[in-house]
């Protein structure tokens, strides 16, 4: 079932704006826009970069074993 609400427009300085309802809220900061024919299509945006993404996973639960970490051997130049 599709949903369909009424919604009004208004001004935002020189710019058209909508307010979006909750029930159609997009996640996210960032969404695109594009027109197909008469309609106005707004979808949520993918992350834009790598700390987007991390900032959005929860964080682990487990110890990570010991890693051997020797000092660097001398290398002539």
């Amino acid at each position: 079932m599709t949903l369909h609400r009424r919604v009004k427009l208004f001004k935002n300085g020189r710019n058209q704006a909508v307010r979006i309802p909750r029930e159609f809220e997009l996640p996210g900061e960032d969404a695109i826009m594009h027109k197909e024919g008469d309609r106005l299509v707004i979808e949520p945006a993918s992350p834009r970069s790598l700390l987007a993404v991390l900032a959005e996973l929860s964080p682990l639960d487990e110890d990570f074993p010991p890693i051997d970490d020797p000092p660097p051997r001398p290398v002539e130049l």
